[in-house]
């Protein structure tokens, strides 16, 4: 089949991944062979602990609720919310927080299961 469709997707909360606050859940992954692979799904960040994440792949996000405040390892720090769009590079750490709680689309170059 060509096309897969997943209703409501963005109204669920995804797993939790870490504190008690950081939530993310894969929803689709290309057919591709393991090594280009790309996965996409939802990134839920709650006010609380917040999140350092290292990446070992590309990522873009595309905020679609709420508010994040992400920085990266040398100290830049930007406040986000909706329609705002992010690229973060194979290699960058990131700490996300939020003051309420934010929810961002995410596509990355990874199998299913590995962030």
């Amino acid at each position: 089949m060509p096309m897969t469709f997943k209703k409501g997707a963005s109204s669920e909360k995804p797993p939790h991944i870490a504190n008690n606050n950081a939530f993310l859940g894969d929803c689709f992954t290309s057919d591709a062979d393991k090594e280009h692979q790309i996965t996409s799904g939802f990134y839920r960040q709650e006010a609380g602990t917040p999140l350092v994440y290292s990446y070992d792949y590309d990522e873009m996000k595309v905020i679609l609720e709420g508010n994040f405040t992400m920085k990266d390892e040398t100290g830049y720090e930007v406040t986000a919310g909706p329609g705002d769009t992010f690229y973060f590079k194979k290699g960058c750490t990131i700490t996300f927080s939020s003051t309420d709680y934010g929810l961002a689309f995410f596509v990355g170059l990874r199998p299913k299961g590995t962030a």
